[in-house]
């Protein structure tokens, strides 16, 4: 089943800070964990907040606003798609990524849609 683990009010160091080189490593050997147990789907980290556009449709209207949800207090700033056997082993996963050590990371299950078979688009 797919999982999404949404990494929720982490900081990422950009390249050239410190804690940039240890943080990547352990980025890095997160993801390569979920490939050795052939879970890994994709993983995306995301720009700032600030980067966001909000895409509302009200009575017709299409309404653009800068930025994230306003009432919004966390930040989402990445995501991993996993593909696992059970919501227990997608906790499992959530807990061994780093980021959730400084922030949280959120697992949903994906909802299935029939006729979409998720696995073409892992090549």
């Amino acid at each position: 089943m797919l999982y999404l683990l949404l990494i929720y009010n982490c900081e990422r160091p950009e390249p050239g800070d410190p804690g940039f080189e240890d943080a990547l490593a352990a980025v890095n050997a997160f993801a390569d964990e979920c490939r050795r147990r052939d879970v890994f789907v994709s993983g995306h980290p995301l720009q700032g907040e600030h980067t966001a556009t909000t895409v509302t449709v009200q009575e017709g209207r299409t309404l653009i606003t800068d930025g994230p949800f306003a009432e919004t207090h966390e930040h989402l700033g990445g995501v991993y798609v996993v593909d696992c056997r059970d919501l227990d082993e997608a906790l499992e996963l959530a807990a061994l990524c780093p980021m959730a050590a400084q922030g949280s990371i959120e697992v949903r299950p994906v909802a299935g849609v029939p006729g979409l078979d998720h696995r073409a688009a892992r090549g």
